[in-house]
């Protein structure tokens, strides 16, 4: 990913940080936007993948930060503390799966907020996921691995279906092995997104684009949420 996209998630989340202290960092991944933000707040990386997370640890001893990251389900934080910030950034949050998936997501970050915290997060808009993705194809070769991504149209509204082929080196065969993840994404007309929030208790519930530097149109490509306990 580029990583000028870490540097606005960053900057988002600057803006918006107030006095917060301490910071959760959501569906953090391989850990680059938690480091970035660790510069600044007292964070916590938490992700699904055990894979991902053991890669977060290395790259934040390379950076010379230390983070406690834990494995977790956003849907249950149970395990966790509270915080002034939760994020969950690069449109994680539309790999749930329905609505009430996502109240139960955003019930956990509620949950875990101190009164008056934040949570930021991001979601694909519907053009992006009806207009953008179906048909999308990006191929990528380098000198012993290769890469293939196609989207496809979903079977529920503004959803898609991402099927990401890597192909790597095999000495031993002398030829490429094929490894192939769906990756399954869902997203919903503001209004909704908005609706949950405030049926979970949520205030001050503010959506923009292009990084919170312009409000929502017809075209943007992601949303940016955020709402106050």
């Amino acid at each position: 990913m580029d990583d000028d996209l870490y540097n606005d998630w960053a900057k988002y989340v600057e803006f918006r940080a107030g006095n917060a202290k301490n910071l959760l960092d959501v569906a953090c991944g391989t850990g680059d936007l938690t480091i970035l933000l660790a510069n600044q707040y007292d964070v916590t990386g938490t992700d699904l993948s055990e894979e991902m997370l053991k890669i977060a640890e290395e790259k934040s001893k390379d950076a010379g930060v230390s983070i406690p990251f834990i494995q977790s389900n956003m849907l249950d934080l149970f395990e966790l503390g509270n915080y002034d910030l939760i994020t969950c950034f690069d449109d994680s949050i539309c790999y749930l799966k329905d609505e009430d998936e996502l109240a139960i997501a955003f019930n956990q970050a509620y949950q875990h907020l101190n009164d008056g915290g934040k949570y930021l997060f991001d979601a694909h808009s519907l053009y992006q996921m009806d207009e953008v993705f179906p048909g999308y194809m990006f191929n990528h070769k380098e000198e012993d691995s290769a890469f293939m991504w196609s989207s496809f149209e979903g079977e529920n509204p503004h959803s898609i279906e991402h099927e990401l082929t890597f192909f790597d080196w095999d000495e031993k065969i002398g030829g490429y092995k094929a490894n192939t993840e769906i990756h399954r994404e869902r997203t919903y007309p503001i209004t909704t997104f908005v609706s949950i929030l405030e049926d979970i208790g949520f205030k001050n519930i503010k959506v923009s684009a292009d990084f919170g530097k312009s409000e929502p149109k017809q075209d943007s490509n992601r949303w940016f949420f955020e709402a106050e306990k």
